[in-house]
């Protein structure tokens, strides 16, 4: 059983898997919630973690006294040719996530968007080359620097049902600026990549998937925990070169 820990900017999201299966699923508020889970930890033989967070070093050490661990690194072997201008810069998700759509279809065009904190797209050519993609600011992150960079605008909760495109007060203008603006951006930049790519395929995960794969033109593969799989195809993938 593998133990594969993705730490974002604002959930700690931890799985165990059996193989290629997602076992159990669980999400943590902190470092010591998540160690002081003994039963779950000791449920597996090998852990993997990655991480968007600096400063870990004594958690990974904790952690490390308890199970051997793989920090996914810039250095750490992939399946994938990774092309990346800047490696060492690369967010483990970004390409945790490109990893877990490689091995569901290999030898393709992929684009693989990730929406959550930041909207990230991640493309890998039929080739099996990693190449990069973009990052912009998440559906919750953009509500949240209307008010901040601004005096007069409040800040509004998000309502995942609006869909008017004339926002006839200020919360409702809002609304449809961010929620409608996103839509517009993820399916804009599908657009953009079939024209070079047509027969790319587009694979969707993140906490805000749910609420744009409802809302997309464009056809896309729903995927809830790509991160994760990718984490875990990464750990096997080493263990195998062991």
């Amino acid at each position: 059983m593998n133990l594969v820990i993705d730490i974002g900017n604002t959930r700690i999201k931890s799985a165990l898997f059996a193989g290629n299966m997602l076992h159990i699923f669980k999400t943590f508020d902190s470092f010591e919630q998540l160690l002081a889970d003994v039963t779950f930890i000791n449920k597996a033989n090998h852990a993997i973690i990655g991480s968007v967070v600096e400063g870990l070093d004594s958690f990974y050490e904790q952690l490390h006294q308890k199970i051997p661990i793989l920090i996914f690194e810039s250095s750490t072997k992939i399946p994938l040719i990774n092309l990346y201008q800047s490696a060492s810069t690369l967010g483990s998700d970004r390409l945790s996530a490109a990893i877990a759509s490689y091995y569901l279809h290999p030898n393709c065009n992929v684009l693989t968007i990730d929406a959550g904190t930041c909207i990230k797209y991640n493309f890998t050519n039929h080739k099996n080359e990693y190449l990069g993609g973009a990052i912009s600011p998440g559906v919750r992150m953009r509500f949240k620097a209307l008010q901040h960079f601004t005096s007069k605008l409040p800040f509004v909760e998000p309502d995942w049902s609006y869909s008017n495109l004339i926002g006839t007060n200020t919360q409702n203008s809002i609304l449809s600026g961010v929620l409608n603006g996103s839509i517009a951006e993820v399916d804009g930049i599908i657009d953009d990549y079939k024209r070079q790519y047509p027969d790319i395929l587009v694979l969707l995960t993140g906490g805000d998937s749910e609420f744009l794969a409802k809302r997309l033109k464009n056809s896309i593969f729903a995927h809830q925990n790509l991160v994760l799989k990718g984490l875990n195809d990464i750990l096997n993938y080493n263990l195998e070169q062991t």
